[in-house]
């Protein structure tokens, strides 16, 4: 049997000694078991940008006419908002598995502690279920992606990367909403992921341009990461790339190693205390 993997100088310096053995993906396989049942529960979470698309997109479109894309271009208003709702859609499916259903593991099923009897770690554990939720929002972003191939929504050959591009933004909000489920200690505290998300779906550039709003209005939106999503996958669907765009990569990144160091910090302190 071959021995369990050691993690390198650097990760024993950010991640708790012991907490990583090299199976996180065991954690995958068995939430893809789980879901095998309940498929229902991941398929419903597609629908909902899918009838923002069609109500605001090809209804409410007709009376709004275009707007300027990302490289002034104009765009029909269903091929503005496609991109947002893509962003979106990744960012609902991470960050629905890795708060509501983390906690329920967490602290009532206690599904965790039975996993550190086993020679899983706590890193394991943290990077097993924000791959899982990174899986999750991968699919609803692939389906979305799907659909505007087939609307004729997507007008460039950069829209290959979408998808990428797509992975890397659920990957980001996965790892940042289990290191925010780790300090819940109650239902109620949902709240706050409702009251954090809604209005960087509302007003994070995915209904209407930037160029809306004021100038100090406009820099409160360009710190929210919604909108480094939207503008991402905008500037892929469009066409319209440039070497900014490294900035918005550059975000997400960030974001992950932060969620990620934070989520297993958190666990080690929360089920090996």
């Amino acid at each position: 049997m071959s021995a369990p993997a050691v993690p390198s100088a650097p990760l024993l310096r950010i991640f708790p000694v012991g907490g990583y053995a090299g199976r996180s993906k065991m954690i995958m396989m068995r939430s893809a078991l789980v879901y095998r049942r309940a498929w229902l529960a991941i398929v419903s979470g597609f629908f909902e940008p899918v009838f923002y698309l069609f109500a605001m997109g090809q209804g409410l479109g007709t009376y709004v006419g275009t707007l300027p894309g990302p490289n002034d271009a104009p765009l029909s208003y269903a091929a503005f908002i496609a991109p947002g709702l893509l962003a979106a859609s990744a960012m609902n499916g991470a960050v629905f598995d890795s708060t509501f259903n983390v906690f329920f593991k967490l602290r009532y099923e206690r599904l965790y502690d039975a996993m550190l009897a086993t020679p899983l770690g706590v890193v394991d554990i943290a990077l097993g279920e924000i791959g899982w939720a990174l899986v999750r929002g991968g699919l609803y972003a692939l389906g979305f992606l799907s659909l505007m191939a087939v609307f004729g929504l997507l007008t460039s050959p950069w829209a290959l990367l979408a998808l990428p591009a797509a992975l890397l933004v659920a990957f980001a909000f996965a790892a940042v909403g289990m290191a925010a489920t780790s300090y819940m200690r109650s239902w109620q505290d949902f709240d706050l992921v409702t009251l954090a998300t809604l209005p960087m779906f509302l007003f994070a550039t995915t209904f209407y341009p930037l160029s809306v709003y004021s100038e100090p209005v406009q820099r409160i939106v360009q710190c929210l990461p919604l909108y480094h999503a939207v503008e991402l996958m905008r500037g892929l669907t469009t066409g319209a790339v440039d070497w900014s765009m490294l900035w918005h990569v550059g975000y997400f990144v960030v974001m992950i190693a932060i969620g990620v160091v934070i989520a297993a910090r958190r666990l080690n302190a929360l089920l090996l205390r």
